[in-house]
């Protein structure tokens, strides 16, 4: 008795398909890319140009692709250092940052002593040393006030003469130098490209 799960030879041969004219061909080649034959032809072959070849791009390991960003954001980093932000584009924020760079200002040594008054301002401090502290304070002040002042006018100067048609508000350009005139020499973004004393 011949089993019922065995199968034949012929069932297991693949049904032939029939091969194309050349008429056919020619016809097969005018179609489209999305067009698919019907069943029972052999579908064409696309050529396999412009393909990259498997492997060819070699992944990264976790500790690559890591040391990679650092590095990334290490030159980011350094050219912002050098070249700064958007806010700080423009000759005439160059200019104001010369000023500020050329001279000494009391605004660098004003976050310092705004420590050195915070403390020695503690109630547990002697009154001779709270008394100093406040006078300190108002010495700092004033000598921001004053230096701010001083450099907002030769800012004002400079511009007038070197670009007359300039379009910058000088507001804003005053208050930019100010906030780089109270910021350490170090910590200044973009660096100084002068030194104490050059002339502007």
């Amino acid at each position: 008795m011949p089993s019922l799960f065995r199968r034949k030879s012929a069932d297991l041969a693949e049904p032939a398909t029939e091969p194309l004219t050349p008429a056919e061909e020619e016809a097969e080649a005018a179609r489209s890319r999305g067009y698919t034959p019907s069943k029972g032809r052999e579908t064409p072959k696309r050529p396999a140009t412009g393909r990259r070849p498997a492997g060819a791009v070699k992944a990264l390991s976790k500790e690559e692709a890591k040391a990679v960003r650092r590095q990334r954001r290490a030159e980011a980093a350094a050219e912002f250092r050098r070249e700064g932000g958007p806010r700080d584009r423009g000759p005439e924020r160059l200019l104001a940052r010369n000023v500020v760079d050329s001279r000494r200002t009391v605004g660098t040594w004003f976050f310092g002593g705004a420590l050195v008054v915070l403390i020695g301002s503690n109630q547990a401090m002697p009154p001779v040393i709270r008394l100093a502290s406040n006078l300190l304070w108002g010495a700092l002040a004033i000598g921001v006030v004053i230096d701010s002042v001083l450099i907002s006018r030769k800012i004002k100067k400079l511009v007038r003469e070197r670009f007359p048609n300039s379009t910058q508000r000088m507001g804003s350009l005053y208050v930019y130098a100010i906030m780089r005139s109270i910021t350490f020499r170090k910590l200044r973004t973009p660096a100084p490209r002068v030194a104490i004393g050059d002339k502007i």
